[in-house]
């Protein structure tokens, strides 16, 4: 009998230990099945319409509902171009928006169940947000679709996804390359209005960027959240706007388009050095910059927009076109100055021959006649011949003594040219580089003082 009795026991100790064991993992077990049942309790049929909107945050009973609030807040991953062609941006982010949907409360077991997690978004009510500037756009599917809807007990619930954007930037050109551009991305309501629908930034951080952005020509120096609500017709929307500012990077520029266009400038120089005879040499270095130079600034204009206004880069080709066209029609005027010496040359030398020939025939005429008439003495002509080379020097040695001149150290240098395509070039090689620097002075100063001024 005490046997039995203990053999009883044992079977009812063993069998309130199973029975233990089996109810601690069916515990666990319908733990996790809660997680269904929430789900099909508060998104079961006839539940929860997903068309109705939730009520807002001052709705009470019996009076007017509240729009519904929407916290707006997204992770920037990159920036892939900036297209200052076609006035775009593309921008890779992640999307957050959070509101209240008191229909979707749950009981969280003690704290077991933080929140709920979906995938498929329609079976929620969504704000209908939109981009307002976007030109493209998708959605990321690998491997799975990056998308999740999170419902916490409290009926809030996140909404996550990961676009791509294409949004248009329009800019302003005139200061190009040494320009900042505001590159805006908008958010509106596009059916609700503000009665229903109200967007909000969410407070403490809105944006947040991705360390060690990194751009081929820009810089982002810093980003501006405000709001840009619009009125129409039919009602006033909720709007929501970032601003970009991008700083474009000056030494990519600096090494591809001012420098290159100052040595052409420099090289067309080389003309008034060389000797005003080597005609192929000096037009052939003419031709070449010049084109070259034709070449670079139809090179720049084809990456730029057809703008109507002048931008910075215009005038700075087209100046610098200008002193290497300069260049080459100095050497025409060297070349005309050239042959009109040469002619004078002739001329001078004709000239001084006919009077030679005619001082020559006088005093061969003179002594004929004084031969004939045997005269015992002979006198000189009081009036002065053209070609009496004596009494020019007289003369000039007179003008000298009765007008005094003052020296003049410009005409004393330029005396030792003797010809004018000589003295074309002479100041050439001090004119061109001179303008060209005071140029540069002009330009940079203006341009960036300007830069400074659009800054502050």
């Amino acid at each position: 009998m005490l046997i039995n009795t203990m053999r009883v026991h044992t079977l009812f100790a063993l069998f309130i230990h199973v029975t233990h064991f089996s109810f601690c993992t069916s515990v666990k077990i319908n733990f996790r099945e809660k997680e269904k049942e929430v789900l099909d309790q508060i998104l079961g049929p006839g539940r929860y319409d997903a068309r109705i909107r939730p009520s807002g945050v001052n709705g009470t009973v019996g009076q007017t509902d509240g729009p519904t609030i929407v916290n707006i807040n997204f992770f920037l991953r990159s920036i892939s171009k900036i297209d200052d062609y076609k006035m775009e941006y593309s921008v890779q982010l992640t999307f957050r928006e959070q509101w209240l949907d008191e229909r979707l409360k749950f009981n969280d077991f003690g704290g077991r169940l933080k929140y709920l997690t979906l995938t498929e978004a329609n079976r929620v009510w969504m704000p209908d947000l939109f981009f307002s500037n976007e030109k493209e756009g998708h959605f990321h599917n690998i491997i799975m679709p990056n998308v999740y809807i999170r419902i916490f007990p409290t009926g809030s619930v996140l909404y996550s996804i990961r676009i791509s954007l294409t949004l248009s930037c329009p800019m302003n050109l005139k200061l190009y390359p040494l320009d900042r551009q505001i590159c805006s991305l908008r958010m509106a309501s596009y059916g609700w209005t503000t009665d229903d629908l109200v967007f909000l930034w969410k407070q403490g951080d809105p944006v947040q960027v991705v360390k060690n952005l990194h751009l081929p020509r820009f810089t982002l120096e810093k980003f501006l959240t405000d709001y840009c609500n619009s009125k129409t017709n039919t009602g006033e929307y909720s709007c929501l706007k970032v601003d970009l500012l991008f700083k474009r990077e000056f030494s990519y520029y600096l090494i591809q388009i001012y420098i290159p266009c100052c040595m052409l400038v420099i090289v067309s120089w080389v003309s008034f050095w060389l000797d005003q005879g080597a005609v192929p040499a000096r037009v052939s270095l003419g031709v070449t910059t010049l084109l070259t130079m034709a070449t670079q600034t139809s090179g720049i204009n084809a990456s730029l927009p057809p703008v109507s206004y002048t931008k910075a880069i215009d005038v700075w080709t087209g100046v610098c076109l200008t002193f290497v066209f300069g260049a080459l029609l100095e050497f025409a005027l060297v070349n005309y100055a050239s042959r009109s010496d040469m002619h004078r040359e002739n001329m001078k030398k004709q000239r001084r021959q006919c009077e030679l020939e005619h001082a020559a025939s006088l005093d061969a005429t003179s002594d004929l006649i004084d031969t004939e008439s045997n005269a015992t003495f002979a006198m000189k002509p009081l009036v002065r011949h053209p070609g009496d080379p004596m009494s020019l020097d007289k003369v000039r040695q007179c003008e000298i003594h009765m007008q005094p001149t003052r020296p003049n150290c410009c005409k004393s240098w330029l005396s030792k040219f003797p010809t004018r395509s000589k003295r074309i070039d002479v100041i050439s090689r001090i004119t061109f580089p001179l303008v060209f620097a005071l140029f540069n002075v002009i330009y940079w100063s203006t341009y960036l003082f300007r830069e400074e001024a659009e800054e502050s």
